[in-house]
């Protein structure tokens, strides 16, 4: 039989009316979903009316005062806050809502608990976009069920190097793949009543220097790789686009008119609003005119500034009208304008139901990179040593904006415990530090648990000695907010500074919390052995407060790894927990683990080489100890039902169903940015994309790097065989069929994946294969089933720089049918155009 995509019901979550100004934006999804976009009219454009906005737009907007108007475009402060990022006040007079807006990419960010989802990243890994629309609908109607208007998210930014600090935020380093997933999910949020925000407009694919780095790249490497998930979410109908932090080819992305107005809304008609990200706008006339709506969170640029601009003269109200219209119809559209200051029936949440598809995400997208010698799955009966901090304490969300807390999260080591005959534990890597000792301090304090009463000023003068020269990492737990966190001097020299702008605020997933909650921040110093003159100064502030200080020590850590090796030595398997705490704002200077952990698996497995490492990371990984283990399976950060699901998978309860949406390097001088630094982190401040269309797997295509893990790549506990080929070309594009077996001894889950070649007729350069299509499937023990795969022709097109338009690949085409971008098990042509 021949799969075809199931339909499934929607219901409306606000009033009915609204649902049919939705209904344009469903049905545009499922275009994109497919890979064809079509490209609206350009020239309603440069018109003044948005497209849509109707007499209600229209007869507000005549009746805004010019203050009222600005009012609408900049972030103000909330005065009842729900914890959520931002807030636009509303005009109460006309009968206007304000506006809130929340962070999500992996649920809502709000004060109170809310589902934590999986990162994206995890449910990228699952090649569904049905299950990322699902995704969406559970943060839409948690969204409007906290308080929130808007959605923060998603992100369709690309993952272009390893290092960035956000890519777990995002879908993946392939543009057909993020399309398919970004527009199904915006499909959800917005289906729920709830506006999303695609983001970052546009290639802010790295932390470092994010708010001054000049990031240059051709019109031809824009359009096939970054901007295809962005226009994927436009043709879902987002309601609104956040602009980058950084500079694309010389100008600031908040006042770039040709992204803002030449690509968004002349090419791709776009008629939601664009708002800056935190604190990214830098102007008041060139932004506005340029095609910013809305500044955030402030109004520095486009308050006091703006309405000094408008009346003098130098802005004409024209373009303030402009974007207050866009606003409004965004918010007509979804039924925020049908009453007087009324908003849509907010539904409750329904938190049994976010934790079902948390679950259900983080086991379609677990990842087994490796499975040796039957490692995987393990048995009921056998004996396991749960090693790392990870196994005890979930790591369920990255840090940042991206940080959501749920109302539970279970750890690893309870959900295995609950499962296998008999389970141990060790730390193997800590962390948060072991007690300083007394004798090292002279005069000695309690540095377990200094309390430090309201108001009051506690300090210390004292020594620290070292008894021989040694890699030191001194940890500080403390409850103060970051302007009362304790100030600890070593020989005069400040350990832990207050970090500059928002980094400062953003917690990570785990490391920048203790157990307890107090907030951690590490100093990595190598003292000499003697004596070291400590002075520390504490402020109670108006609630008091209490800190600790711990260190980690060469000697510590060798006392960890001995104790994991006598645990792994002991049991019959080895789970063992590595971590990357990635967070917004930064990026990562290695694609190692860190800390001791390479160090500890090494012992580990050498003990017991049984030993399965669960990688609770954020992107990709170098492996040296690969070949020591009997298995590794890719987690990431997989929200709060991550123990459940890992568990789920690693006792076969589940076929591990994920594959990695972004190339796994070998280490850090063998990926598409190693080596060159003018194409990262730039120099100079400028960035080059110098790789052109040659992104991701495309680039060890082209460069025939073998990558250590394939896009695409990940293993199941079946096997499958694929047969048959058969590709034709008609009127709407091209269908691969193709035969799927389940050859093994259970039902699995299988991703075949269709890559297509060059075009013989376009004299460009191409990428030696693309990814084309593929689908999710579940076959039981010999089932086989025939597929057909859709492959649009803008997949088949590349963009023209002299036509400055998409042309068709015609000709033979070779296509390729596998099980990675590596894995390639059939071949066959077809003959693309006529």
């Amino acid at each position: 039989m021949t799969d075809t995509v199931p339909r499934f019901p929607r219901r409306s979550a606000f009033p009915r009316r609204s649902a049919l100004r939705l209904l344009g934006g469903a049905i545009a999804v499922a275009a994109a979903a497919a890979g064809g976009l079509a490209v609206p009219s350009r020239a309603h454009a440069r018109n003044a009316h948005v497209p849509g906005a109707g007499a209600r737009v229209e007869g507000l907007l005549a009746r805004l005062t010019l203050d009222e108007k600005i009012s609408l475009l900049h972030g103000a402060t909330d005065p009842s806050p729900l914890g959520q990022a931002g807030y636009v006040p509303g005009v109460e007079r006309l009968g206007i809502p304000p506006l809130r807006l929340a962070d999500g990419p992996a649920g809502v960010r709000v004060t109170r608990h809310a589902t934590a989802l999986p990162a994206p990243v995890l449910l990228a890994s699952a090649f569904d976009p049905e299950l990322a629309r699902r995704y969406g609908q559970v943060i839409g109607r948690e969204g409007r069920a906290l308080g929130q208007d808007v959605l923060l998210s998603p992100m369709v930014n690309l993952i272009r190097t390893p290092y960035a600090g956000r890519n777990f935020e995002t879908f993946s380093e392939d543009p057909l793949l993020s399309a398919h997933l970004v527009a199904a999910e915006i499909e959800g949020i917005q289906g729920e009543g709830l506006i999303a925000t695609v983001k970052h407009f546009a290639l802010n694919n790295q932390e470092r220097d994010r708010t001054s780095v000049d990031v240059r790249a051709d019109e031809r490497t824009l359009h096939e790789t970054e901007l295809r998930g962005f226009e994927a979410a436009v043709a879902a109908g987002t309601g609104a686009v956040m602009g980058a932090y950084n500079k694309v080819n010389g100008t600031f992305a908040c006042e770039n008119e040709t992204l803002l107005t030449g690509v968004l809304r002349e090419r791709w008609g776009f008629t939601g609003w664009v708002m800056s990200d935190w604190s990214a706008a830098h102007s008041t006339r060139e932004a506005l005119m340029a095609g910013l709506d809305m500044e955030m969170p402030d109004g520095t640029h486009f308050g006091t500034a703006l309405t000094s601009a408008v009346r003098d003269g130098g802005v004409p109200e024209r373009y303030v009208d402009r974007a207050v219209r866009r606003v409004l119809a965004v918010m007509d559209r979804f039924g925020l304008l049908e009453g007087e200051g009324t908003v849509p029936h907010r539904p409750d949440r329904d938190a049994k139901a976010g934790a079902a598809v948390a679950r259900e995400v983080a086991e379609a997208g677990a990842t087994l990179l490796r499975n040796e010698h039957g490692t995987l799955p393990l048995s009921a009966g056998t004996s396991v040593a749960v090693i790392g901090p990870t196994g005890a304490r979930p790591l369920v969300s990255g840090g940042g904006s991206a940080h959501v807390v749920p109302e539970h999260a279970d750890s690893p080591l309870d959900a295995i415990r609950s499962r296998a005959a008999r389970v141990t534990y060790a730390l193997g890597e800590d962390a948060f530090g072991k007690p300083l000792p007394a004798s090292a301090l002279d005069p000695a304090f309690d540095t377990e648990a200094q309390r430090v009463e309201p108001g009051r000023t506690w300090r210390y003068d004292g020594t620290l000695t070292v008894t021989e020269a040694d890699d030191w990492t001194l940890v500080l737990h403390y409850s103060g907010t970051p302007p009362l966190r304790p100030k600890v001097q070593l020989d005069g020299e400040e350990l832990f500074p207050q970090a500059p702008g928002w980094s400062e605020y953003f917690m990570g997933g785990l490391l920048t919390h203790a157990a307890d909650g107090l907030s951690v921040r590490r100093a990595t110093l190598k003292p000499s052995g003697g004596t070291h003159r400590l002075t520390i100064t504490a402020q109670g502030g108006d609630t008091g407060q209490v800190f600790r200080l711990r260190r980690i020590t060469a000697a510590t850590r060798a006392q960890d790894v001995a104790e994991a090796v006598r645990a792994a030595r002991a049991a019959r398997d080895v789970v063992l927990f590595a971590y990357e705490d990635a967070i917004e704002g930064q990026d990562r200077t290695s694609l190692v683990l860190p800390g001791n952990q390479e160090r500890l698996i090494e012992a580990v497995t050498a003990a017991n080489p049984r030993t399965t490492v669960v990688l609770n990371t954020s992107s990709a990984t170098s492996m040296p100890w690969l070949e020591r283990t009997g298995a590794v399976l890719q987690m990431y950060y997989p929200g709060q039902e991550g123990a459940a699901a890992t568990a789920a998978v690693l006792f076969g309860d589940r076929d591990p169903g994920g594959r990695l949406t972004q190339s796994f390097p070998t280490g850090d001088d063998h990926h598409p940015v190693a080596g060159d630094p003018r194409r990262y982190p730039g120099v100079g401040g400028t960035e080059e994309y110098t790789e052109g269309i040659h992104v991701g797997h495309r680039w060890y295509d082209a460069e025939d790097v073998r990558p250590l893990f394939p896009f695409g790549h990940g293993l199941s506990y079946t096997s499958f065989a694929y047969a048959d080929p058969d590709a034709r070309w008609t009127a709407d594009g091209l269908d691969v069929a193709f035969t799927v077996r389940n050859t093994g001894p259970r039902e699995g889950v299988d991703v075949p994946q269709v890559y297509a070649g060059p075009s013989p007729d376009l004299p460009l350069d191409q990428p030696v294969r693309v990814l084309a299509g593929y689908r999710r499937l579940t076959l039981r023990a010999g089932e086989q089933r025939r597929i057909t795969v859709r492959v649009e022709p803008r997949t088949l097109s590349s963009w023209e720089p002299k036509a400055r338009d998409w042309v068709l690949g015609t000709g033979s085409r070779t296509l390729w049918i596998g099980a990675s971008s590596r894995d390639l098990r059939l071949r066959t042509s077809v003959r693309v155009g006529g």
